[in-house]
């Protein structure tokens, strides 16, 4: 393999421009693609957003065969590259988190490219994190100005010759374990919305409620409306030297110091509201999306989100497990306020509103035992495929890091 010489990406690239910001819609709109399209198979449309047709005429970032993208932003994401291999069959743009690199003069080949820089995501971080800050961001000028192995444009199409043929199969194999994950997932959040509504066994006498989100029930089981289950607390934190907490729709309510958060945080905690373990926390900004959950620990929340504490007659893990469904996000969507679905907010008279299933006290304790126990060889079989894709992720960097630096005979 002829020798690589090392060069700045920005004398090889004649064009490497961040995306346009978008105006969103809901549907009949253009697609944005975003980071989470931007993937080592291609691109994943099934991520993709959409723009306001009538705001197109400022657009630039349109997207053509063989650009290389890759995502300027975000924890996880940062440096994941994708490779648009065909021209695509409608208009499409990347958005501000995404960069385009392409070569209009025939200068490299495009797939080679994604492959060098798509075993450099670990360093890209590295070299991007601002430890003052905590942000992390690929400018337009320090991925311009960085080196990457060059060899001659014959040794490029070999390269990626040999690539495509031993990676695709990795790349199914990778693929399928993924879509293994989402299958989990979905068998999981079935699980648990079952559970909560109809009890973990299927033979007792079931009643209709009446309440469309709820449906049959448990004959047993009692129906109430929120306002009698829940009393706001509104207590404030006088030093603001209390855990501060963070609620979101994929954790439900945790200690900020768990996450990686890279949002602002203010000066003082003082005025912050203060939550006891069990009561129920929820953003009233992002309720829509199931950003709620019941708190495990004594804390303190933004003042703009909402604290209630449950009655005596409900079993706060249980209550969790019934907040954080899909459909009870989807009911509670219906009482919240604002003009747009992403602005929606939710306040207590719009939570008050809603109807909740109380089954007896034992029983909710007895529900929320059979979904650990279930949910636990769920989990179990999820992290043994996770470490499966690890393992082929891995191997797939070592081909192409040994293929892209010359130490494996491409053949001819």
């Amino acid at each position: 393999m002829n020798a690589a010489k090392r060069i700045k990406l920005k004398y090889v690239a004649d064009y490497i421009q961040r995306g346009d910001a978008p105006t969103y819609v809901d549907s009949n709109g253009v697609t944005v693609i975003n980071q989470a399209c931007v993937q080592p198979s291609g691109i994943d449309l099934s991520k993709r957003k959409l723009h306001d047709p009538e705001d197109i005429g400022r657009i630039t970032s349109w997207l053509q065969q063989n650009d290389v993208l890759i995502n300027s932003t975000g924890t996880g994401t940062l440096g994941r590259v994708a490779h648009v291999r065909e021209e695509p069959t409608s208009p499409m743009f990347a958005d501000g988190h995404v960069t385009i690199i392409r070569d209009a003069t025939g200068r490299f080949e495009p797939r080679y490219l994604f492959y060098v820089l798509s075993i450099q995501q670990e360093e890209i971080t590295v070299e991007c994190s601002d430890g003052a800050t905590n942000q992390i961001e690929l400018s337009r000028h320090k991925l311009g100005n960085k080196y990457i192995d060059w060899p001659p444009i014959p040794t490029q199409k070999r390269v990626v010759a040999f690539l495509d043929r031993h990676t695709n199969a990795l790349d199914r194999l990778i693929e399928g374990k993924n879509h293994l994950l989402d299958l989990l997932a979905e068998k999981k959040r079935t699980l648990i919305t079952h559970a909560v509504s109809r009890g973990p066994d299927s033979e007792v006498p079931i009643k209709d409620t009446g309440i469309p989100w709820l449906g049959n029930i448990p004959a047993h089981w009692n129906t109430e409306r929120a306002k009698w289950l829940f009393k706001e607390r509104d207590v404030r934190s006088e030093s603001g030297d209390e855990e501060l907490l963070s609620v979101s729709h994929l954790t439900g309510v945790t200690s900020r110091s768990e996450k990686n958060v890279n949002m602002f945080m203010a000066e003082s905690l003082e005025g912050y509201k203060r939550c006891e373990t069990g009561d129920l926390v929820i953003n009233t900004l992002w309720a829509w999306m199931g950003a709620m959950g019941v708190t495990r620990q004594p804390g303190i929340v933004s003042p703009a989100y909402n604290v209630y504490q449950p009655v005596p007659e409900l079993d706060p893990e249980y209550i969790d497990l019934l907040v954080r469904t899909p459909r009870f996000a989807e009911e509670i969507t219906r009482y919240s306020k604002g003009v747009w679905s992403s602005r929606m907010r939710l306040y207590p008279e719009g939570l008050y509103e809603a109807w909740l299933p109380v089954p007896p006290k034992e029983e909710q304790q007895a529900i929320v035992a059979h979904i650990k126990q279930e949910t636990q060889k769920i989990d179990a079989f999820a992290l043994a495929t996770e470490k499966t894709i690890n393992l082929l992720q891995e191997r797939r960097s070592a081909l192409i890091s040994a293929a892209v630096t010359g130490q494996l005979d491409l053949g001819t």
